[in-house]
């Protein structure tokens, strides 16, 4: 029996076939009606409530009342210029700065190992010890550490063993970065902000090294440059993409966290506490809304900064 004598029933003309003959033919109208649901969850959803709390700065609060008196005034938002205020803002942005640091300087000999010289069994085993510990609570790791950097946690145990409990003990005696104990200091809050975080440094280091010419670094060390030469002036530059990928998440992340300065850490506030504060137990929601502006405004300063580097061009 040929094709021609088969009696074929011809395709049924319906609304859902029209319809996708249409969009079949018109990719932008396709690619639009795609995109408009994401695109109004997140317009309405997520900014539209965040640009009604953050407006919420230009209105001040009557300190009789304790209610929002909605008239615009610029009082709320000098308020963080305030020596008590501003102090929170410095405090938060420097300790987001070191936690950065310290995740960089730590990660990228990690990275560097796992894109070099790790075989594909190693590299398996590197990837799911990175990514292992983001599949715990959150709130269990940070109350952990909160038990190894007790006075009489693992860590101050360890000091003790190997004759470090003096040089412990110095170190908790320094006027900024020392307190009771670890968990009472500003360097136990770094040091679990750095544990957290961490993970989101390493990855993007180590995508960055994977994409370096190995010929490049041959190349440099065979027209005599020293490691040392290569390292400074073709590995770094180079991994620099990832490097800045990194403190995005590990800078933003420290900058907006209130719960690890609760559970550890002094009883000076940081930004996020002072959010959490303010509008909960203060009720001061307008000042909660300033508070709230200045990470946005250091974040976005911080990407002005990276992109004029150069550091994006290469992502």
């Amino acid at each position: 029996m040929s094709l021609s004598t088969l009696d074929l029933a011809p395709p049924r003309e319906n609304l859902l076939r029209h319809l996708s003959d249409l969009l079949v033919r018109r990719a932008r109208l396709l690619t639009l009606l795609l995109i408009v649901p994401p695109l109004l969850w997140l317009g309405l959803v997520y900014l539209g409530s965040l640009f009604v709390f953050l407006g919420q700065s230009i209105f001040s609060i009557d300190e009789f009342s304790g209610t929002i008196v909605r008239e615009p005034t610029t009082a709320t938002l000098l308020e963080l210029f305030r020596p008590a205020n501003y102090d929170i803002v410095l405090r938060t942005v420097g300790i987001a700065a070191v936690v950065t640091g310290l995740c960089a300087i730590i990660a990228f000999p990690i990275a560097y190992y796992a894109a070099r010289y790790a075989g594909p069994r190693v590299k398996a085993g590197f990837y799911l010890a990175v990514m292992m510990p983001l599949w715990s609570s959150y709130l269990v790791k940070v109350y952990g550490w909160k038990l190894l950097l007790a006075k009489e946690g693992a860590i101050g145990w360890f000091a003790g063993q190997f004759g470090l409990g003096g040089a412990l003990e110095a170190w908790l005696d320094l006027p900024i970065v020392g307190g009771p104990s670890l968990s009472v200091s500003y360097t136990g809050m770094v040091l679990t902000f750095t544990y957290l975080w961490l993970p989101f440094m390493i990855l993007p280091v180590q995508a960055a090294l994977e994409r370096v010419p190995p010929h490049l670094i041959e190349a440099a060390g065979d027209l005599g440059a020293s490691p040392r030469l290569v390292f400074r002036t073709v590995i770094l530059p180079l991994a620099m993409p990832g490097v800045v990928a990194g403190a995005i998440f590990t800078f933003s992340l420290t900058l907006g966290d209130y719960i690890v300065p609760q559970i550890i850490g002094t009883s000076a506030l940081v930004l996020g506490q002072a959010v959490y504060t303010l509008q909960g137990t203060a009720g001061n929601i307008p000042l909660a809304a300033a508070f709230s502006l200045v990470p946005i405004l250091v974040m976005a300063l911080f990407l002005t900064l990276a992109k004029r580097t150069g550091a994006f061009d290469a992502l």
